[in-house]
């Protein structure tokens, strides 16, 4: 897929084929990247409703996605660092956390740049849905305050749980998405 994960798509069984169509059972594991273990979860069967009205039918398991976040979690993928140039982009500095968490302005008298790192702290959870899927992030963030001379401080960490829903859907031939922050 990339340089963090790889898929195995082959088959799971040989391909039935029939006068209409031809039924291909593949298996969808993603793995991280070099790293063929085997991933926590056990995939569960599922079937296709029978339809006949297109031409083609594709079918992604909740093991599929599961395996996604897994290899992505394992390859530190979710581990993100927003640097001090897009923070000051965005005008977050010390003096905005001052205002929220007295503790910083006690500290940081004085505004500075900040640097967030974010960090998932468990495997990211995703779970299908009747029309959308949900993603269960568990993760931190630590607050640096950037000093004058490039050194940083740490300013405080905070635990983070979050809950979004993401519907997919096609407008005019294109897969679109809209995202939901549940909490």
């Amino acid at each position: 897929i990339d340089d963090l994960a790889e898929i195995d798509y082959s088959l799971n069984s040989l391909p039935a084929v029939f006068r209409p169509f031809i039924d291909l059972d593949l298996k969808g594991i993603v793995y991280p990247a070099g790293n063929y273990s085997g991933p926590p979860y056990v995939a569960a069967p599922f079937t296709i409703p029978d339809q006949s009205d297109s031409m083609l039918y594709l079918a992604f398991s909740e093991y599929f996605f599961q395996t996604c976040s897994f290899a992505y979690y394992t390859a530190g993928a979710f581990n993100i660092t927003i640097a001090e140039e897009t923070c000051s982009y965005f005008n977050i500095s010390t003096e905005i956390f001052g205002s929220i968490i007295p503790e910083v302005a006690k500290y940081s008298v004085t505004p500075y740049p900040v640097m967030l790192k974010l960090m998932a702290t468990e495997i990211p959870i995703i779970s299908l849905e009747q029309d959308s899927f949900t993603a269960e992030i568990q993760g931190s963030m630590e607050v640096f305050a950037v000093l004058p001379d490039s050194t940083t401080q740490s300013l405080f960490t905070m635990n983070i749980a979050a809950n979004t829903s993401i519907a997919l859907n096609i407008f005019d031939q294109k897969l679109m998405g809209s995202l939901c922050l549940n909490r």
